[in-house]
C-alpha cells in the first residue's frame, strides 16, 4: 500500500506524536508499504526507507520573540496572516492552519496515495481530504479536553485561566471535526472511553490499536550497573498533565529519608517557570540531575543506570515513558492516570494521581526492597514484549487501512 502519514507537529525529543510518527512509519515499512510522512515543524527524525515532506509553517512557539517573528512576506499569505496574529494573541493556531496547508499541497501536487493516517490535528484541512475522496483515518491519543481540565484546576489566577482557554480554542474545531471523521482510532481502552465522552461520541466508533514501544532500542544493558537511590521520570516538566510536581514534593519527602537520593529528570525547564520556582522552594537543586534533547541511545543509557523509573502523570492516553522504562527492564512506580494501568498491568506498582505522599511511600517501600525490584524489572520488559511491539500495530493498521479503502470503494 501507498501510505501517507501526517502530523501537523512532530518533535522528536517531547510529546509523544514525533515517537508514534516515526516508530509506525518504520514497522509499516517493514511490513512492505510505502510510506510518506507529511509534517510541520519540528519535524519527525525518520527511518532513511521513510520519505518526509515537509509543510512549512512559521514555527513561531520556536521563536523568543513572537511579535518580532513578523516578516512582510506574511502579507502575501491569510494562512500565514492567521498563524502569526492568531499566535500573538495566545492561541495555538498550528492545527488548523497545518490543514490549509495540506489541502494547498494535495491541490497543487495530486498525490495518489491508498490511504491517508492523521496523527491528531482534527483540522478542518484532514475533513476536507475526506470529503474530497480520500481514504482517511485520525488517531486521537487523548481528549485534548482533559489537558484544559488540568491547566485549569492547577491555575488559581484568572488572567492565565483565560490564557489558557484562550490557548486551548482550537478544540472548538476538533469538536466539530470528530464528529464528521468516519474512522477514529485510539491507542488504549482508557483513551477511547475518555475520548467518547469528551467529544460525544460513541465508543464503539473508535478502534484501539496499542501502541508499541521499539525493543531493538529500549533494552537492558547489563554493562551498565545500576545505581542506588536513582530515579528517572521522563516528562515535560512544566506541563500540569504531567504530575511533575507531584514527583518534587515527594523528591522532597524521600529526600528527609534518604539523604542520597538523585533524580534524574529528562524535560526542558522555563527558565524562571513554576517548576524551577517549586524546585528551589523545596531546596531540591542539589537532589535532580537534568537532561533535555537526548538521543534514544544517551535515555537507554540513562534508564540502565536507574534504580527506579517514576511516571507521576495525572493523564496519559497512553504512556510511552512507562513502556520504554519496562523495556529496558527498570522497576516502574506509576501514577493510576489514565491508560497507565493498561498499559503496566501487574508489573508495577500504581499510587493515585496527584497524591506525593502516596509517591514518596511508594518510592521508599520499593527501593527498600532490593528483590522486588529485580522481579519487577524482568516481568515489565516481559510485558512489553508480549503486549506492546510495534509490529503488531502495523499489522492491525494494515488490515483497517484495507478495511477502511474498501468501504471506501463501495461508497
Amino acid at each position: 500500500m501507498k501510505i501517507c502519514l501526517l502530523g501537523y507537529r512532530s518533535n522528536p525529543y517531547s510529546g509523544g506524536q514525533g515517537v508514534y510518527l516515526r516508530h509506525l512509519s518504520r514497522a509499516l515499512v517493514r511490513e512492505g508499504h510505502r510510506v510518506d510522512v507529511i509534517s510541520g515543524p519540528p519535524y519527525p527524525q525518520l527511518d532513511p526507507s521513510v520519505r518526509l515532506i515537509k509543510i512549512e509553517s512559521l514555527d513561531l512557539y520556536g521563536e523568543a520573540n513572537q511579535a518580532r517573528a513578523f516578516r512582510r512576506g506574511y502579507l502575501g499569505s491569510l494562512t500565514d496572516l492567521i498563524e502569526y496574529f492568531d499566535t500573538l494573541f495566545g492561541g495555538f493556531p498550528e492545527p488548523y492552519t497545518f490543514g490549509r496547508r495540506l489541502v494547498r499541497y494535495f491541490k497543487d501536487h495530486q498525490p495518489n496515495y491508498d490511504i491517508i493516517h492523521d496523527n491528531q490535528s482534527l483540522s478542518y484541512g484532514v475533513l476536507t481530504l475526506q470529503k474530497l475522496g480520500y481514504p482517511v483515518i485520525t488517531t486521537i491519543h487523548h481528549p485534548i479536553t482533559r489537558d484544559l481540565e488540568i491547566a485549569l484546576s492547577a491555575e488559581g489566577h484568572w488572567g492565565m485561566r483565560l490564557l489558557i482557554k484562550r490557548w486551548h480554542s482550537f478544540l472548538k474545531m476538533q469538536k466539530k471535526v470528530i464528529r464528521e471523521l468516519e474512522h477514529l482510532v485510539t491507542v488504549s481502552e482508557a483513551a477511547r472511553q475518555d475520548i467518547a465522552a469528551a467529544f460525544e461520541i460513541s465508543a464503539q466508533s473508535l478502534k484501539v490499536v496499542h501502541n508499541g514501544i521499539d525493543l531493538d532500542r529500549f533494552k537492558p544493558l547489563p554493562g551498565i550497573p545500576r545505581e542506588p537511590n536513582r530515579l528517572m521520570t521522563t516528562a515535560s516538566a512544566d506541563a500540569p498533565l504531567k504530575g511533575v510536581h507531584y514527583l518534587l514534593k515527594a523528591l522532597a519527602l524521600v529526600a528527609k529519608e534518604i539523604p542520597t537520593i538523585k533524580l534524574c529528570l529528562l524535560g526542558r525547564l522555563k527558565p524562571g517557570g513554576e517548576t524551577e520556582q517549586l524546585i528551589d522552594a523545596l531546596a531540591l537543586r542539589d537532589f535532580i540531575e537534568f537532561h533535555a534533547d537526548v538521543s534514544d541511545q544517551e535515555m537507554v543509557s540513562l534508564y540502565a543506570r536507574a534504580s527506579i523509573a517514576v511516571v507521576p502523570s495525572i493523564y496519559e492516553g497512553f504512556g510511552f515513558p512507562a513502556g520504554e522504562a519496562m523495556a529496558c527492564g527498570v522497576p516502574v512506580i506509576s501514577t493510576t492516570g489514565g491508560a497507565l494501568p493498561e498499559v503496566i498491568g501487574g508489573a508495577g506498582d500504581l499510587v493515585p494521581p496527584a497524591d506525593a505522599g502516596a509517591l514518596a511511600k511508594a518510592i521508599l517501600a520499593l527501593l527498600a526492597d532490593p528483590v522486588k525490584m529485580v522481579r519487577q524489572g524482568a516481568l515489565g520488559r516481559s510485558r512489553i514484549e508480549e503486549k506492546f511491539q510495534w509490529q503488531t500495530a502495523a499489522k492491525q493498521f494494515v488490515q483497517h487501512y484495507q478495511h477502511v479503502v474498501e468501504l471506501n470503494h463501495v461508497a
